[in-house]
């Protein structure tokens, strides 16, 4: 689909522990500094479509980013950012960008995850308790093309990774 524009790369980027857990009450449920900086540096300049509660669990729109809000709630109003209420809308806000991120929850992961032609996945070696889950990422339509690991430290409390899929199906 990818919005008519075969040139457009959508991308899931996410953090997800061993059990696929993203958050649990509307947080993330860990603190990786790292990770954060990485989110950021990947992110900066393109759009960013989550859903509504992740919209609402930040603080403000993320800066230096077009911050697309994807919701059922058609009379849903926000701050410094689009709404839109189908997926099509969504990544029709997306023009010009030759790149946008998905970046939550695990409803907006797992409507977008069939279209997606990447995805940025911090693995966290930990498992957790929660209540959003990201999709599981088939290995029959996804291929592992980089992988990247990382030690517990004094400001990184669990071992991760940073991997890279591909869409095979595309």
């Amino acid at each position: 689909m990818n919005d008519s524009d075969s040139s457009k790369e959508v991308t899931l980027i996410a953090a997800a522990s061993e059990n696929n857990a993203l958050g649990k009450d509307n947080k993330l449920i860990w603190h990786l500094s790292e990770d954060l900086k990485r989110f950021k540096r990947l992110t900066q300049g393109h759009a960013v479509i989550m859903g509504r509660k992740t919209f609402e669990s930040m603080p403000r729109a993320l800066p230096n980013r077009k911050n697309i809000v994807l919701t059922r709630n058609k009379n849903y109003t926000a701050k410094e950012a689009w709404v839109a209420h189908t997926i099509e809308e969504a990544l029709s806000f997306t023009e010009g960008d030759a790149q946008p991120f998905v970046i939550g929850g695990g409803e907006v992961y797992s409507l977008f995850i069939p279209l997606a032609d990447k995805i940025e996945l911090t693995r966290v070696h930990a498992s957790f308790e929660a209540d959003a889950f990201f999709p599981e990422v088939d290995p029959t339509d996804w291929e592992l093309v980089k992988e990247e690991k990382h030690f517990k430290s004094i400001d990184q409390p669990y071992d991760y990774s940073y991997l890279t899929y591909l869409n095979k199906t595309k």
